[in-house]
């Protein structure tokens, strides 16, 4: 678990962005969904600090990091601080939203990335067309017109699952700690007329055939098929692709079922470092 003397700051220009850097040897990112912080990679933090040094940041307006206060690209954050680290090409590992952080990296700052992982997603220009994903994207909206933060929570927690379970074949430990740090970034923004949303790299889809390094998506099984669809869309996308299936997990494979993901982002991983030395 992230301790107070694990996380540093990064002076942006717009406000401080928090991260985690631990262990040494070569560079991972990992990099945390819409609405969650760092800790949901505490599971893979312990098992790959020992052997490489991880890098898990706070996206700006998430965890611990400031919120903007002017236009931003997530991905010119991350290469920001991976700059002012001075480390790079690093592998970047990202979830959702995190995935589509990685891929824009890869995109705007190919020096810095040396292969990509993502879960759940393709690129940063998602689409979404699943019955089940279109009726949480209305009940976010309903609540955030509303002001209901904690209605907001409540219909965000429900990606956990996928649209083949319920809330109730989830562990409950790994739904609280998405429940908390949503609720943590929710209350962020708790009160602001207008948060800045970040601004999005376009044609990002046309573009990934560029993307020459190794990627790999690891899926969760039960996720939703625009997720799962997304992931193999890039894969089929590059030149360099391949996929892994975490069974019996939705959204959050890394979380429900740590071990399988660990073991397919090792063997991706020793893979690569063979491969490339």
């Amino acid at each position: 678990m992230t301790q107070a003397s694990d996380v540093h700051y990064f002076e942006s220009g717009d406000g401080r962005l928090a991260y985690r850097d631990i262990g040494s040897g070569r560079p991972l990112v990992l990099l945390h969904g819409g609405y969650l912080d760092h800790r949901m990679w505490d599971d893979q933090v312990a098992v790959l600090a020992p052997v490489y040094r991880v890098i898990v940041p706070d996206a700006r307006g998430h965890g611990l990091s400031a919120n903007a206060s002017r236009p931003y690209r997530q991905a010119d954050d991350l290469a920001a601080l991976l700059r002012h680290l001075g480390t790079g090409p690093a592998v970047l590992v990202g979830l959702s939203m995190g995935g589509g952080i990685a891929v824009d990296t890869a995109l705007e700052h190919p020096g810095l990335v040396r292969a990509l992982v993502v879960s759940g997603v393709g690129t940063s220009e998602a689409e979404f067309h699943d019955p089940w994903v279109t009726g949480i994207q209305a009940e976010l909206a309903r609540a955030t017109a509303e002001a209901d933060a904690e209605g907001f929570v409540d219909a965000f927690v429900r990606y956990t699952t996928g649209p083949h379970r319920t809330l109730d074949d989830v562990d409950g430990e790994v739904l609280g700690r998405i429940r908390e740090m949503t609720r943590r970034t929710v209350a962020k923004h708790t009160g602001e007329a207008a948060p800045v949303l970040p601004s999005p790299v376009t044609d990002t889809w046309a573009r990934a055939t560029k993307i020459t390094v190794p990627v790999l998506a690891v899926n969760g099984g039960l996720d939703s098929d625009d997720c799962v669809g997304m992931a193999e869309r890039l894969i089929a996308t590059v030149p360099d692709g391949r996929t892994a299936t975490v069974e019996g997990t939705g959204h959050y494979p890394n979380m429900e079922r740590p071990g399988l993901f660990n073991e397919f982002l090792w063997e991706f991983l020793c893979d690569l470092f063979t491969e490339r030395g």
